[in-house]
């Protein structure tokens, strides 16, 4: 593959980017990147003013997620210094009444390894982009990470410390890294869940 000036430079100062993601990268490109890293951090920081507290979980981490390019819906709940892929929180979707305690991560790409081997350089390798959608009224316990590519399903529940790499289905209880189902919540009463709703 042709690789452009820019990236040769990158290369000779150290970096070690991928040529399939960056080889035809312009110096325009890097600058561009640099200043959006800057703001998107600047933004993500605003996250855990301490003086907002009250309003932070419920009100200003949602709107800074939304403002990251991250689709939130209402009611939702993020805790203590979550952190997200900022140059891809596009590719999260939050819906309605999700809980994210403190400390998790939400990430939207990694390493491509299947084709790594042996004598390789590990930083070379190409990126996997993935999706996160969280569903509605699930929840992600404290220091979580959800890997790209994954669905936690309605209701569903994530213990603390877990590594989500796969779908999570509606209403059961995962633990461990990697997360694994271990219980399915039972169904409620009809009568109970119309009278909660009213």
């Amino acid at each position: 593959m042709k690789t452009t000036l820019t990236y040769k430079i990158l290369c000779l100062l150290g970096f070690k980017y991928p040529i399939e993601d960056y080889g035809d990268v312009s110096l325009w490109k890097v600058l561009k990147q640099f200043f959006i890293n800057w703001y998107h951090r600047l933004i993500i920081n605003a996250m855990n003013w301490a003086i907002l507290e009250p309003f932070n979980p419920r009100k200003l981490r949602p709107a800074i997620l939304r403002k990251l390019g991250a689709k939130v819906g209402k009611d939702v709940f993020i805790g203590d210094y979550v952190r997200v892929d900022l140059n891809h929180s596009d590719l999260i979707e939050i819906e309605d009444g999700v809980h994210i305690a403190g400390d998790c991560r939400l990430l939207c790409h990694k390493k491509e390894l299947a084709e790594y081997k042996q004598g390789m350089t590990y930083g070379m390798m190409p990126y996997k982009y993935g999706k996160i959608h969280l569903c509605k009224n699930c929840a992600i316990g404290t220091g979580c990470i959800v890997m790209p590519g994954v669905t936690v399903g309605e209701g569903a529940v994530v213990g603390a410390g877990a590594m989500v790499t796969k779908d999570i289905p509606a209403w059961t209880l995962a633990l461990g890294c990697p997360a694994k189902v271990v219980k399915e919540f039972p169904k409620d009463d009809p009568k109970y869940v119309s009278k909660k709703s009213q």
